[in-house]
């Protein structure tokens, strides 16, 4: 039994439709990366799994109980990290956290183990006394995954927690993030930083229009992506003519020449977009430039990784 699923899940806003008959599966100890152009539905979904939104139809389940008619029994189970932490003028961490364990009806000397176990597994010991609203943007999201984990929760959804956040910030996010799979708790994070993503998260989830496109590991959505080779040839001189003879290569299919992004002075690249046409091997191209007479100074294939395949399966569109 999936820990998340979701089966034709759909949402309504008068004529809008937010998400359209969208079918997730997400196993146990699974860490879900769910990406998309802005408007695509990853924040509706992620209220509806939160309970916080009632899908218009279709059914969305988490450990086996329905949105919409167990939520009670759902509650317990979850923790839902929102993008931005909120305001608690003249609270320091510790009142905070606090608060919400009372909430969660932990109480007692059990209470103030919880908060000292979330302080040091999200590295805020230190900052125990500080004033919620004089911490940093990173802190204050660390803080709000903090507050989810008082009481132990199966199931943590996250949406952007990563947004806004500098370099350093982002790094003890993924570290604290990579600790939480390791303790097997099942993780739908959405994000817009692709990489970290792609080596944080074991399932992808790509999602535009309020529609499924696909789902798999990253590899498999590279795969699917990968619609022929994209090669980077560069010559001393004489370009145009260069790509000229490459465009008769069987199997090229379009030839540009641009400025390289990688030369200092002002110099050019010749880009190939290559299928895999029957008898054709884009190895052969620089004996065919040398016996032509021209000198080759580069020769990479445009490596396919997340980023660019989210660029070639959406289309950018938004309801």
């Amino acid at each position: 039994m999936p820990m998340i699923e979701t089966i034709n899940l759909t949402k309504r806003y008068g004529d809008l439709v937010a998400l359209n008959s969208l079918n997730l599966s997400i196993a146990e100890g699974d860490c879900f990366g769910f990406i998309g152009p802005n408007g695509a539905g990853k924040t509706t979904t992620i209220k509806i799994l939160a309970t916080l939104l009632k899908p218009s139809s279709g059914q969305a389940n988490i450990a086996g109980f329905t949105i919409g008619y167990q939520n009670r029994q759902i509650r317990p189970l979850i923790g839902y990290v929102a993008d931005e932490l909120g305001q608690y003028e003249d609270m320091v961490v510790t009142e905070y956290l606090e608060f919400f364990a009372a909430a969660y009806n932990i109480h007692g000397d059990q209470r103030r183990k919880v908060v000292g176990d979330v302080l040091e597994l999200t590295d805020l010991g230190y900052k125990a006394t500080a004033e919620v609203n004089s911490l940093s943007r990173g802190m204050r999201q660390r803080l709000a995954v903090a507050r989810v984990l008082l009481h132990d929760p199966k199931v943590l959804l996250m949406d952007e927690p990563a947004s806004g956040l500098d370099p350093r910030a982002r790094i003890e996010m993924r570290e604290l993030l990579k600790e939480l799979r390791r303790m097997g708790k099942t993780i739908l994070i959405s994000s817009h930083i692709l990489p970290e993503l792609a080596e944080l998260c074991n399932v992808i989830g790509i999602i535009e229009r309020g529609q499924l496109l696909f789902s798999g590991t990253v590899d498999d959505i590279v795969r699917r992506a990968r619609m022929g080779h994209v090669i980077h040839v560069g010559v001393t001189d004489r370009h145009e003519e260069a790509a000229k003879v490459l465009g008769a290569f069987k199997g090229v299919t379009k030839v540009t020449v641009a400025p390289d992004p990688d030369m200092a002075k002002a110099g050019k690249v010749i880009h190939l977009a290559f299928e895999d046409a029957p008898g054709a091997s884009y190895t052969d191209i620089p004996n065919m430039l040398i016996n032509a007479g021209f000198r080759l100074t580069k020769f990479t294939e445009e490596p396919v990784n997340l980023e660019t395949a989210f660029m070639r399966l959406t289309k950018g569109l938004v309801q």
